[in-house]
């Protein structure tokens, strides 16, 4: 075989290799609900609290809150830390230089973070929320951290004061007809918050990342559902008049 047929065929076995991966990984179904305008507020309390520190939103702007039922009032003074106005979007102070001298990398916008995660092992959402409970201890990282979901992440666990610290141990997973042992994080120091509290502010983030990705998702939805009973009632009619037209054709 040529080198350019090996080349060939390597490029087209790439995408069944990463489906490969990414189907070994059991993601978690995140329990968000885009209706539920109270876990979206506490949601994107925790994003600026947490996240907006680091990572931007540079494709969001404060006011889109208000679709939250927040006033521009509550969002200036509760969600907002800068000189910012309420208009402006959400942009961080870090330096790209500073934060790759010390991440490794600049902390990637989280804007669409909830779409660009999708992938054939769930959605976007999924991956999120396994992956922000998936941090444990490992003294080999320069952060002293790692992630089950994302392996060697440069990412510190900003959340481990509220889950707590925890290790990797051994634990049984059925496979297919076979039982398999896989390394799984487990609580070793309790943090500030139980793990049915931690699940859910983690749930209430994620739900915010998912809506913040298309703040118009469920206008996009509805006025969706409009069209096609439009285009149902449209097509009635239509059906009709062809029977009128052609009933003396037969």
């Amino acid at each position: 075989m040529t080198v350019t047929r090996k080349i060939l065929c390597a490029l087209l076995l790439l995408p069944l290799a990463a489906m490969s991966a990414t189907g070994d990984l059991k993601l978690d179904r995140a329990p968000i609900d885009g209706r539920d305008l109270i876990s979206l507020q506490r949601g994107a309390q925790v994003f600026v609290n947490y996240c907006l520190n680091c990572h931007s939103a540079n494709y969001m702007r404060y006011n889109r809150l208000q679709d939250l039922g927040l006033t521009e009032g509550q969002i200036r003074d509760n969600l907002i830390f800068t000189g910012a106005k309420v208009g402006d979007p959400m942009k961080i102070a870090m330096d790209a230089e500073d934060a790759k001298e010390w991440f490794g990398a600049p902390p990637p916008d989280l804007t669409v973070i909830a779409r660009s995660r999708s992938s054939p092992a769930g959605s976007g959402a999924d991956w999120l929320y396994t992956y922000l409970r998936g941090f444990y201890r490992d003294p080999n990282r320069p952060s002293g951290w790692n992630n089950v979901v994302y392996p060697n992440v440069g990412m510190p666990h900003v959340l481990w004061q509220l889950q707590g610290e925890q290790v990797l141990a051994e634990a049984k997973q059925q496979a297919e007809g076979y039982m398999r042992t896989v390394l799984r994080p487990v609580l070793d120091k309790p943090g500030t918050l139980t793990a049915i509290e931690y699940d859910r502010l983690v749930a209430d983030l994620v739900n915010y990342l998912d809506y913040m990705a298309e703040p118009a998702a469920s206008e996009r939805k509805r006025i969706g559902i409009y069209v096609l009973l439009f285009l149902g009632v449209f097509w009635l009619l239509a059906y009709l008049l062809k029977k009128e037209y052609w009933k003396d054709v037969h």
